[in-house]
């Protein structure tokens, strides 16, 4: 695998017969995540295919002229031809496989899939999910003496390493980049032992057998397992949404706000997350709308105030999305005023998206009790409706989903599996 810059792109893309192009940034999660993917499968398919990665940011005229408007984002070429396919932000390794086998024949594609070797790992607990119930669990286990892995498709921090700024965190009188905190919280872990399997694809998972097999080739198994995936963006499912995702719609602030520096933005939502980000985005863009489908914001009073204090930002109460279209470098926001049912277009240089979360249990959500609004039901010691599968943090049925509700959920996690291991 080769580091590249505009200079290299002709000799080494357009002359460089099929080639996969990584464009990343600093500070951006998904591309943290995606980097031990694209270094893996450089081993595997690298001798047909040439990897090279291009710092965006130092680039930026050349993934501007590419389409490239989200960081990660994954170009492939064949022989000087941009291939229709982009992978952008949180890249799959078994989309990134798909791709890469459509580029060779299929009797190569069987030979490369046939030196790979299945493998089995034995654990005492395996934690689905790092962020920081998951990681304040494996802290607390092997703090124990128990054999613990940690297993994510990300890296570890969950929503907290996408946070620009967390205030209120205890033992910190100054707020906490969020980057920082779930680095600080992942190292603790790490160095105290648990094992790591993140930035993998988890191909499937059996709680009745307690086994999670990780990038199609790796069987994972356990005595205990505790569910820590917490939650995903809600979308919105309005027209152009998926299609522009990534492409002039962002879910990540702390990823995509440094690219729209003396820029206009739209900012979807009203709740915490949507308020704290939009005055984060305002560090960089030039005006922001904000959309929400309410009369008032459900933010905090102290995040309210200096919102309204912001002369960038401007509201849209009760007003909803429509449809999302892209007219040439401009992305058009369709959005209906709910009291007057009349539509209006928002112009803009991009949007980004904060209206809720779901949780992340599709793999094994018809295994557990869940409450009404698909939460995981666990009881005080953190135990679900199966035997030996506990549930920790966001991914539960709770009131209130904090940083810090989410760590004693893990600390209350561990001590009982340790308790009864012991």
């Amino acid at each position: 695998m080769k580091e590249i810059s505009m200079v290299d792109f002709d000799n080494e893309v357009k002359n460089g017969g099929k080639v996969v192009l990584d464009f990343y940034s600093t500070e951006c999660p998904p591309c943290d995540a995606l980097a031990p993917k694209f270094e893996g499968l450089a081993n595997i398919y690298g001798n047909d295919i040439k990897f090279v990665k291009m710092f965006r940011q130092q680039n930026k005229p050349l993934a501007e002229q590419l389409g490239v408007r989200s960081s990660p984002t994954l170009l492939f070429f064949e022989n000087g031809k941009q291939l229709p396919n982009m992978l952008t932000g949180g890249i799959k390794r078994s989309d990134i496989i798909h791709q890469l086998d459509s580029m060779l024949p299929t009797e190569r594609v069987n030979e490369i899939k046939s030196l790979i070797k299945p493998t089995v790992s034995e654990f005492d607990v395996l934690i689905l999910g790092a962020g920081p119930g998951g990681l304040t669990a494996g802290l607390y286990l092997c703090q124990s003496k128990i054999n613990t892995v940690l297993i994510d498709i990300a890296l570890p921090g969950g929503h907290v390493s996408t946070t620009h700024e967390v205030s209120n965190y205890p033992g910190f009188i100054d707020p906490q980049p969020g980057y920082l905190l779930s680095h600080n919280m992942s190292e603790q872990t790490k160095l105290c032992g648990t094992i790591y399997k993140v930035a993998v694809d988890v191909t499937k998972i059996d709680l009745e057998k307690k086994e999670v097999v990780i990038d199609e080739f790796e069987t994972v198994k356990a005595k205990k397992i505790i569910i820590a995936t917490g939650t995903s963006p809600n979308l919105m499912g309005a027209p152009g949404e998926r299609e522009l995702k990534g492409k002039g719609i962002s879910y990540c602030a702390t990823c995509d706000a440094k690219y729209y520096g003396d820029k206009e933005v739209v900012v979807i939502g009203g709740g915490n997350s949507a308020v704290e980000e939009a005055d984060f985005i305002s560090k960089f863009a030039s005006k922001i709308t904000m959309v929400h489908q309410f009369d008032a914001f459900t933010a905090n009073k102290q995040a309210q105030a200096k919102l309204f204090a912001n002369p960038k930002i401007t509201t849209l109460f009760e007003h909803e999305p429509r449809s999302f279209k892209r007219e040439g470098e401009k992305m058009v926001t369709e959005v209906e005023d709910l009291k007057t049912k009349e539509i209006k277009k928002l112009v803009s240089d991009g949007v980004f998206v904060f209206i809720g979360m779901k949780p992340n249990i599709e793999m094994f959500k018809d295994k557990l009790e869940l409450d009404s609004w698909g939460y995981i039901k666990a009881n005080e010691d953190m135990l679900t409706s199966m035997p030996d599968i506990y549930a920790v943090g966001d991914v539960i049925s709770k009131k209130y989903r904090q940083i810090t509700t989410a760590v004693a959920d893990g600390t209350i996690a561990a001590i009982a599996i340790a308790k009864e291991l012991n």
